[in-house]
């Protein structure tokens, strides 16, 4: 029950993101990430090794992060 509980949950995450993106996205691709913080939100991140890092090592604190961040950890 409980991974039905966390996969219901990712969902509703991921789709949160896709309403913020305006379009359908993948939260565990890098350049898609990317691409929309960059061109819808104009959220440039800071270069880190991981875009996991960069994203926390934001200053911005846009829902969508949080969001992403979520999506990512959620197992």
């Amino acid at each position: 029950m409980e991974s039905t509980t966390s996969t219901s949950n990712k969902e509703f995450i991921r789709k949160r993101i896709c309403i913020y993106a305006g379009k359908d996205i993948d939260p565990m691709s890098d350049e898609q990430v990317d691409n929309i913080l960059k061109t819808k939100f104009n959220i440039s991140l800071p270069q880190r090794q991981t875009l996991n890092e960069s994203l926390k090592a934001t200053n911005n604190d846009h829902e969508i992060i949080g969001l992403i961040l979520q999506y990512r950890s959620a197992t």
